[in-house]
């Protein structure tokens, strides 16, 4: 019997559609994440390089070899306006992955952003040109450009499992990502987590309630009060 041979490089995913990523790219990172199950979010190592970078679109998978960058050359040729990279670059801090040159590129090519489990390099430039980025920190080094990777192949980035059109939001606090297959159906959930929590910021601001309403229960459930201890 016979195997076809899968190849390295995908050039075809599915993707979340667009109206699901804009309407999700009005929500925190926070609330998608609480939403989902409290999962999904990246490791806090990967940080935005400026606090007021945000992003939100289907993720274009990279997974690459510590220190080389070749596959991301190549995805950043393949991948759509819209789409954010998610390289996983193992964690790797020698060097930089990326830098003023490819992200300029990436930029012009309408990406929506890139999020490196890896380092960057010319953060004062990255900072100025304003594109989303996330990595794990920066490195002057440069990195090689010979070692086989894979494009769309599920990937782990942020020790977070990511698959080719997953939906990633990014913000201040770091990155999310939903499975593609549910991130619609998280949107309502979204817009209700919201609008209760602004009620409870209006209770807390005029001295209401400031105990939250699930707190005796829960140190109840927890064996902290016995039944029919008052807190």
């Amino acid at each position: 019997m016979s195997h076809a041979v899968l190849s390295d490089i995908r050039r075809d995913i599915e993707r979340v559609d667009s109206e699901t990523v804009r309407n999700a790219s009005a929500f925190a990172a926070s609330i998608l994440a609480d939403v989902a199950g409290r999962r999904g979010t990246l490791d806090g190592r990967i940080a935005p390089l400026s606090p007021s970078m945000r992003m939100a679109g289907p993720a274009f998978t990279v997974e690459v070899r510590p220190g080389d960058n070749l596959m991301i050359h190549a995805a950043m040729t393949l991948a759509r306006p819209g789409d954010i990279l998610v390289i996983d670059g193992k964690g790797d801090r020698s060097c930089a992955l990326m830098g003023s040159l490819m992200l300029n590129a990436c930029k012009k090519l309408g990406l929506a952003g890139v999020v490196i489990d890896g380092a960057i390099r010319d953060t004062d430039e990255l900072r100025e040109l304003g594109f989303p980025v996330y990595s794990v920190g920066a490195n002057p080094n440069g990195p090689t450009k010979f070692v086989p990777g894979r494009i769309n192949w599920p990937v782990s980035c942020g020790n977070v499992a990511i698959s080719p059109g997953d939906l990633i939001v990014g913000d201040a606090d770091g990155v999310v990502a939903v499975e593609r297959e549910k991130a619609a159906s998280l949107l309502q959930l979204a817009a209700n987590k919201v609008a209760d929590e602004r009620n409870r910021i209006t209770d807390i601001l005029a001295g209401r309630n400031l105990a939250p309403k699930w707190l005796e229960g829960s140190l109840r459930a927890a064996g902290v009060l016995k039944e029919g201890e008052r807190f």
